[in-house]
């Protein structure tokens, strides 16, 4: 089985920071060859060509981008290594990384996180967003500890991840008040041909309301769709359409944004997951944030 030398690894690494071997070497306080040596047996080792020539200098090539990143986050974590020994290990803050698709909306991932702020133990929360296949990436790659998402993730290219549930809901729809208490009367027929803010269509949301309004004969006038939750909330609390929330959710989001219920689809068909590559939830964090999820969060939904 081929192992990593990090010595060789730190010498790339040096490089590929510095740009330059003569620098790298004067860091290190090495000769230039013995680096040179050094880059050509990992370059061997993983089988690739990590630096290509530019005029005088060195650059990363492709898969030399690819290395280097991962050797920041090796060294990164061997920095946090040594703080930890240094300090007070006991009172050293539990590290927990959380990737978010951007479909989840921002309150209920702070509803989510609140049982992590609130552990015993001092907890320092790193939060990133973005799509599902560049976070299930991280998560394969370890540079997440957990990915939550609003659908359990079909996964290609050797990522193995387990998907826990965190719970279920039903959607609600709001508006300004003054379009709320208009669209109340009636519901559901009332949002026939009525403005809407909904999400885009790849999301799981989308294709929920979709079904539910041909199956309720109701075809509503799609003023804009959106990518994040957040930009939904802002355009609706301004009059500009009614918008779904998820029920969970909705005495949050009324008294933050000014909007006012209209009515809801009961039948509990959004769900939500925790995404990590264990199958059973070892991190203490993430275990208070499933707990809580169950126990607490959807338990009434």
């Amino acid at each position: 089985m081929h192992t990593l030398n990090y010595q060789h690894l730190q010498y790339f690494w040096t490089v590929a920071r510095l740009g330059s071997i003569t620098k790298a070497a004067e860091e290190l306080m090495l000769a230039p060859p013995t680096i040179h040596a050094q880059i050509r047996t990992l370059e061997s080792q993983l089988g690739v060509k990590l630096f290509e020539r530019k005029g005088r200098g060195l650059v990363l090539t492709e898969i030399g981008q690819v290395v280097r990143k991962y050797a920041d986050g090796i060294f990164a974590l061997g920095r946090e290594v040594i703080d930890a020994v240094r300090h007070d290990p006991i009172n050293q803050p539990l590290r927990l990384v959380v990737g978010v698709v951007e479909a989840v909306p921002k309150v209920l991932v702070r509803e989510l996180l609140r049982p992590v702020l609130e552990m015993g133990h001092a907890v320092r929360l790193i939060c990133r967003e973005g799509s599902d296949d560049a976070l299930l990436a991280d998560l394969a790659g370890h540079r997440l500890d957990v990915v939550l998402v609003d659908r359990s993730p079909r996964v290609t290219g050797g990522i193995r991840v387990v998907s826990h549930l965190l719970g279920e809901c039903g959607i609600s729809f709001v508006a300004s008040p003054e379009m709320a208490l208009r669209l109340r009367e009636g519901f559901p027929g009332s949002l026939d041909g009525a403005p809407a803010l909904l999400p885009s269509d790849h999301t799981a949301m989308r294709s929920t309301l979709d079904r539910w309004f041909e199956s309720v004969a109701v075809r509503p006038h799609v003023v804009a769709e959106f990518d994040d939750t957040a930009l939904i909330k802002v355009f609706g609390s301004d009059g500009l359409g009614f918008f779904p929330v998820h029920n969970i959710i909705t005495e949050q989001i009324c008294r933050r944004y000014g909007v006012q219920p209209i009515g809801r689809i009961d039948e509990r068909s959004e769900r939500f997951y925790a995404i990590t590559t264990d199958r059973k939830l070892k991190h203490p964090a993430v275990r208070a944030l499933a707990a809580a999820a169950r126990s607490e969060i959807f338990a009434l939904s």
